[in-house]
C-alpha cells in the first residue's frame, strides 16, 4: 500500500533516463502568451501580480542592484507554475523532490553568503550577535545564529517539498477509497476532492510566494 501511495512521486519509469523531469519546463510554454500585447484578463492579472511583487521586493532590496527584483519574481513564477501543473493528472510534480528544491535554494544561499562575507564582513559578524545580548550569552548566540543560518537552504527546500507531498498524498488517499464506496459516498468524495483541489491550488501559490519572499529577505541581510 505504501509503495503504491508514494509511486506518484517516483521520477523513474524505466531503465533509461525518464522524461518526467521535462514537465519542469512546461511552464516555459505558457510564458510567451502572458507577455503578448493583446489585452486579456490573464495578461492583466499576471502583470498586476508582477507589479505587486516588484513593489514589495523593492522595499526589501533598497540597497541592491537595480533590477534584482526580477530574479525573485522569476523564481516565484517558476515555482508557482510547477506547483500548479503538478495538480493536473499525469504531470510529474518536480517541486515535490528535494533534488529540484535544493538546486534552487542552495545556490541562492551560497551566493548570498559569499557576497556578504566578502563585501560586508563586519555586518555579517554583527548579525551573529543580536543587539542587547548579555556578554555571557554571546558565545551561545553565535552558535545558535550560525546553525540557523547554515540550515536556511535546507528549510527552504524541505518546506516546499513537504507541502507539495502532503497535499498530493491526501488527494491520492481520497482517490484510492473511491472504488469501495457507495454512490452517495462517491458524490461526497468528489465534492471533498474538489474543495481539496482548490485548497492545494492556494497552497501552491502561497508556497511559491513564501520561497521567493524568504529568499528576498536573505538577500537583503547581506546588502
Amino acid at each position: 500500500m505504501m509503495t503504491n501511495l508514494f509511486s506518484s512521486f517516483d521520477p523513474s519509469s524505466g531503465f533509461y533516463l525518464s522524461l518526467n523531469w521535462m514537465s519542469t519546463f512546461l511552464s516555459l510554454l505558457f510564458t510567451p502568451s502572458m507577455f503578448w500585447l493583446i489585452p486579456s484578463r490573464w495578461n492583466f492579472s499576471w502583470i498586476k501580480i508582477i507589479m505587486t511583487l516588484h513593489n514589495e521586493f523593492k522595499i526589501l532590496l533598497t540597497n541592491s542592484i537595480k533590477g534584482s527584483t526580477l530574479i525573485f519574481i522569476s523564481l516565484f513564477g517558476f515555482i508557482m507554475f510547477n506547483n500548479l501543473l503538478g495538480l493536473f493528472p499525469y504531470i510529474f510534480t518536480s517541486t515535490s523532490h528535494l533534488t529540484l528544491t535544493l538546486y534552487l535554494s542552495l545556490p541562492l544561499w551560497l551566493s548570498f553568503m559569499i557576497y556578504g562575507w566578502t563585501n560586508n564582513t563586519t555586518r555579517m559578524l554583527a548579525h551573529l550577535v543580536p543587539q542587547g545580548t548579555p556578554p555571557m550569552l554571546m558565545p551561545f548566540m553565535v552558535c545558535i545564529e550560525s546553525i540557523s543560518n547554515i540550515i536556511r537552504p535546507t528549510t527552504l527546500a524541505v518546506r516546499l517539498t513537504a507541502n507539495m507531498i502532503a497535499g498530493h498524498l491526501l488527494l491520492t488517499l481520497l482517490g484510492n477509497t473511491g472504488p469501495s464506496m457507495t454512490l452517495m459516498m462517491i458524490n461526497v468524495l468528489i465534492i471533498a476532492q474538489l474543495l481539496l483541489l482548490i485548497l492545494e491550488s492556494a497552497v501552491a501559490i502561497i508556497q511559491s510566494y513564501v520561497f521567493a519572499i524568504l529568499s528576498t529577505l536573505y538577500s537583503s541581510e547581506v546588502n
